[in-house]
């Protein structure tokens, strides 16, 4: 007998009882499925937060405060004592590979225009900001050098921010105020930004930017400020650029655990590690329904050697050997699964898309986890189906023809 006729008689016996064949597939198809909705997802993830960072310039670096130890564990380290706008300006001058340094300082505030207000960020930062998070106006225009010289009462809006106070209005040249701890200014709008949306949870046109100098003056009385966004010369530079600011503020600060450097490598590099992680579990969990569904298998096909026991004795009986038997049944069990196998992936491929698209996530499919998936439900059932197999292989043909 050749390849072909063992898989006809395979798909006849599967097709003889088909309620069966549907309940012992399911157990693969719900492994499979799971296993590839959660890998389709972890990609789609890692895509997502890959997009969000080229959307925000690969050579961006951020310093901000990190920790100290006290009495009760580890606490954030204040920042009173820590950046100042004079520091922003050592900084650049570490290295020619540092295009800008741009200190920030952000707070919630009140924006009100006529009848409408609405609770938003409100960004201190200086005219280099829209390069450094490639972000720029769509209409009017940006902070200038001038309005942080003179702590301008001007302002510059996101497009959530403007669509929500002043509708169809254009805001350019028009007062608003702001609520700052307390304190009520009024900005005159000289920009919008373009519609940016979220990256790495953060609303970008839920935002309101102001002069640093301005917001530090005027809004919170401070002198410092949250920490910097600072810009590469290029991406490849990136890396140095951390290790010199690195060593420039445990110079300054004495304890390196008082501030954090990070670049979007590193932000990158953390989350692709958590997504693989969290997608690594949750395949492994899934993978427990694929043994669930060889067990599945290997009990159907043990019902299904003793339903047949006259049939392989008659086979044996014209000349079947036994290793033909085996193939027989083994056969069986990895068409099954396979079967399921394939099934599994159309249902975990459409469950991936939905999910994906449901999270606002690009939909990858994962062709390599595709074919371990398949391949390992194939190797569940020729596990699993051994030993039905081997049953069925070792039946004696006489004791088989008197079998009722």
């Amino acid at each position: 007998m050749n390849l072909i006729e063992f898989l006809k008689i395979a798909l006849g016996s599967l097709s003889t009882n088909k309620l069966r064949t549907a309940l012992s597939l399911l157990g693969i198809i719900i492994g499979v499925a799971s296993v590839i909705t959660m890998v389709s997802i972890g990609t789609g993830a890692q895509e997502q937060v890959t997009s969000q960072i080229g959307a925000m310039g690969s050579s961006l670096i951020t310093v901000s405060p990190g920790f100290i130890r006290g009495g009760g564990g580890r606490v954030s380290q204040d920042i009173a004592d820590v950046f100042t706008l004079e520091m922003a300006k050592a900084i650049e001058n570490l290295s020619p590979n540092i295009k800008h340094v741009v200190p920030t300082s952000t707070t919630m505030g009140l924006a009100v225009y006529g009848g409408n207000n609405v609770r938003v960020q409100i960004s201190g930062v200086t005219p280099e900001y829209q390069e450094v998070i490639n972000h720029y106006p769509l209409i009017g225009r940006y902070i200038r050098e001038q309005d942080v010289a003179s702590s301008e009462k001007i302002a510059v809006l996101g497009s959530e921010v403007a669509k929500n106070l002043f509708g169809t209005e254009n805001p350019v040249g028009k007062t608003m105020r702001v609520v700052i701890s307390g304190r009520s200014l009024s900005l005159k709008v000289v920009g919008v930004m373009e519609a940016k949306g979220q990256v790495l949870m953060a609303n970008y046109d839920n935002r309101i930017y102001v002069p640093v100098t301005m917001l530090l003056n005027r809004g919170l009385n401070s002198r410092y400020v949250d920490g910097y966004s600072i810009m590469a010369a290029s991406r490849e530079v990136a890396k140095s650029v951390v290790e010199e600011v690195e060593a420039f503020m445990t110079r300054m600060l004495g304890d390196p655990d008082r501030f954090r450097v990070m670049s979007q490598d590193t932000i990158l590099e953390t989350v692709s590690q958590a997504t693989g992680t969290m997608t690594l579990m949750l395949g492994a969990i899934a993978s427990i329904s694929l043994l669930v569904g060889g067990i599945g298998i290997m009990n159907i096909m043990l019902v299904t050697v003793s339903e047949r026991t006259r049939e392989i004795g008659i086979r044996k009986a014209v000349g079947a050997k036994r290793q033909h038997i085996l193939i027989q049944f083994l056969l069986e069990a990895v068409l099954l699964s396979v079967i399921g196998g394939i099934l599994g992936l159309a249902l975990g491929w459409g469950g991936g898309y939905w999910i994906s698209k449901a999270l606002g996530w690009p939909f990858s499919v994962s062709i390599p986890a595709a074919a371990v998936a398949i391949g390992f439900s194939a190797g569940v059932g020729l596990f699993f189906g051994i030993y039905p197999a081997l049953q069925a292989a070792a039946l004696d043909p006489v004791v088989a023809l008197r079998y009722e």
